[in-house]
């Protein structure tokens, strides 16, 4: 419901809304921006964990493991995909763990 106010001194009207009372509206739109968002962690995990098994895997494995956490904790409706990202990001930082530790922490050796 909206009340509009006339101002004689400024010449300007000015509309005021009141809300109508129904919280439960208010409570489902926030609900599903969050499951929004929490869907948007859940790609972005997945989409950052599956490079990250080949490139920068000490960067995006951890981002890959912390958006996925997130979006677990946050209710995603794409808990598989979370899972998938979740699981691409640590299954990174084993490689990277592997090939350090065979390689004896050389991973480019350029000059020979």
């Amino acid at each position: 419901m909206s009340t509009v106010t006339e101002h004689p001194a400024i010449g300007r009207r000015s509309v005021s809304r009141q809300s109508t009372g129904r919280p439960e509206a208010r409570s489902q739109e926030s609900d599903r921006q969050g499951t929004a968002e929490a869907d948007g962690l859940a790609v972005a995990s997945f989409l950052l964990g599956l490079p990250g098994l080949l490139l920068f895997n000490i960067v995006l494995g951890p981002i890959a493991i912390t958006l996925a956490t997130l979006a677990l904790l946050r209710g995603t409706s794409r808990r598989g995909r979370a899972l998938l990202g979740l699981t691409l990001g640590i299954t990174s930082l084993v490689i990277l763990a592997v090939t350090i530790a065979t390689s004896h922490g050389v991973l480019i050796d350029i000059g020979s």
